[in-house]
């Protein structure tokens, strides 16, 4: 005998066969609860369960009281939702940290040769950020945001969404770990230096369509401060 479906997953279910079939989609306002739990014959108390599911998904944003904002609403910016669970699957040791490094070296290294193939891409974030990396007296989690910021701004860059989604889940996943690992290594201010200038190296071969160019020194740039993080720890 088939197990019955717990209720909330109904609700859950129901509001993915509408976000496909476009009858939802980013930026529309759910029905109250009331109005759900009445169209899906199910208890209030299983709508509110299944809407703080899909809330920590990052799928819906939900507010409280009587006004235009209140309620739950789709939202189109998933990467909060994919970074917690990232981070959570990570924190259970369901991924290995050396297999998320993998996948951001696989990710960025497409991100990098794809810009280094156009005529004219859009790195006016991508360097705004990076000029924002000379700036004096920088902490090292400033910096290190703004170096986060880099490289999601690349990928930004790129167009395409999934790739911008997926690897600023996977920064987020790892963020407390880079943090943690700054703050042993003994000559920061080096380090730092380095860091923008490889950050420079790989404008450089964007703007001069190297790609092999590109996605070499962004696999060195990684790789390399993970390696120091490591030996310094």
């Amino acid at each position: 005998m088939a197990e019955t479906p717990k209720a909330w997953r109904i609700v859950l279910d129901r509001i993915e066969a509408d976000l496909f079939s476009g009858r939802l989609g980013p930026g529309d306002r759910l029905p109250g609860e009331r109005e759900l739990a009445s169209t899906m014959s199910v208890g209030r108390s299983s709508v509110r369960e299944a809407l703080r599911v899909l809330e920590v998904m990052g799928v819906v944003r939900t507010a409280v009281g009587s006004g235009p904002s209140s309620g739950a609403m789709i939202v189109s910016t998933p990467a909060g939702g994919l970074g917690s669970l990232l981070r959570l699957q990570t924190a259970a040791q369901a991924f290995e940290f050396s297999d998320i490094v993998a996948t951001r070296l696989v990710l960025e290294g497409a991100v990098v040769r794809e810009l280094a193939g156009r005529d004219e891409p859009d790195l006016s974030a991508a360097q705004a950020l990076l000029d924002a990396m000379s700036t004096q007296d920088l902490t090292r989690e400033e910096f290190l945001v703004l170096d986060q910021n880099f490289h999601h701004a690349l990928a930004e860059a790129s167009g395409n969404a999934v790739i911008a989604t997926v690897m600023a889940g996977l920064r987020s996943a790892i963020e407390a770990y880079v943090t943690a690992g700054a703050a042993t290594i003994a000559d920061w201010e080096t380090t730092a230096a380095r860091l923008r200038a490889e950050h420079a190296g790989v404008l450089d071969a964007i703007r001069n369509s190297v790609p092999d160019e590109a996605a070499r020194l962004v696999n060195d740039h990684i790789t390399g401060y993970y390696a120091q993080m490591r030996d310094e720890a």
